[in-house]
């Protein structure tokens, strides 16, 4: 099966080269979305041999995934994996995932920091930071676990798709708010899901989410407001207790 590796950039110079290059350790077909960075990125990736995807003005990490998987259907790929470039997703766990890929009895394989298996380096997330993530990974378990399976980390970027299941989906989501509304057309597509463990690496607490959503109240509403607005858009094809009680959002 060939396999895309996807990686999202924006402002990582000081990282770029040395992700990519483990990454191409493992990988031979090499995607890099440049999401309009305005640092020497832009200047070191003409000297990789990977695929480039230049964005003029910053669009969004929803919108870079989107167009990784744009990419990866139009070129026939048959599974993408998407990672970040910040050294906070290992490249040497790439082969774990083409393992999973290749047992072939899962549609979505999303990397989960949480595991009792997965393993830990350097700092811990901030606390407003996971504690958002708990909050969304059990409020997506309350509405679609019966679907999903139940998940243990809702927004970790890195993750394998299958090709031919996302040519099911309509997803227009451009910020970070991109998984929750991932989720739920997965649940409404019936994907199958299987976690695997990953490292939790952090090493940017201060990394900004812009768009006013550094404030962990704003961020945490958006991502609810994105979630049920996607829930209310998909209730006819998801359970009923999926959407009992979500507000019809557009």
């Amino acid at each position: 099966m060939r396999t895309l590796v996807a990686i999202p950039v924006y402002n990582e110079e000081n990282t770029l080269r040395s992700v990519v290059e483990r990454v191409l350790m493992h990988a031979g077909n090499v995607l890099v979305v440049d999401d309009g960075s305005t640092d020497a990125s832009t200047s070191l990736l003409p000297r990789l041999p990977v695929d480039i995807i230049r964005h003029t003005v910053n669009r969004g990490y929803g919108r870079s995934i989107r167009d990784a998987f744009a990419w990866a259907m139009a070129d026939s790929y048959d599974w993408v994996v998407t990672m970040d470039c910040d050294l906070q997703h290992e490249p040497d766990e790439l082969p774990s995932f083409f393992d999973r890929i290749n047992d072939d009895n899962a549609d979505v394989i999303s990397g989960s920091r949480f595991l009792p298996a997965s393993k830990a380096e350097g700092l811990l997330p901030p606390p407003e930071r996971r504690r958002i993530n708990t909050i969304i990974t059990r409020e997506l378990n309350e509405r679609l676990s019966s679907r999903l399976g139940p998940l243990t980390d809702a927004f970790c970027g890195y993750k394998a798709f299958r090709v031919d299941a996302l040519r099911s989906l309509s997803l227009s989501e451009d910020g970070y708010a991109f998984p929750l509304q991932f989720w739920v057309q997965a649940a409404a597509r019936r994907l199958r899901v299987s976690e695997t463990p990953v490292t939790l690496i952090y090493n940017d607490p201060n990394r900004s989410f812009g768009e006013g959503l550094d404030v962990a109240s704003v961020r945490l509403e958006h991502y609810r407001r994105v979630l049920h607005r996607e829930l209310s858009r998909h209730r006819h094809e998801l359970e009923p207790e999926a959407t009992r009680g979500v507000c019809r959002c557009s």
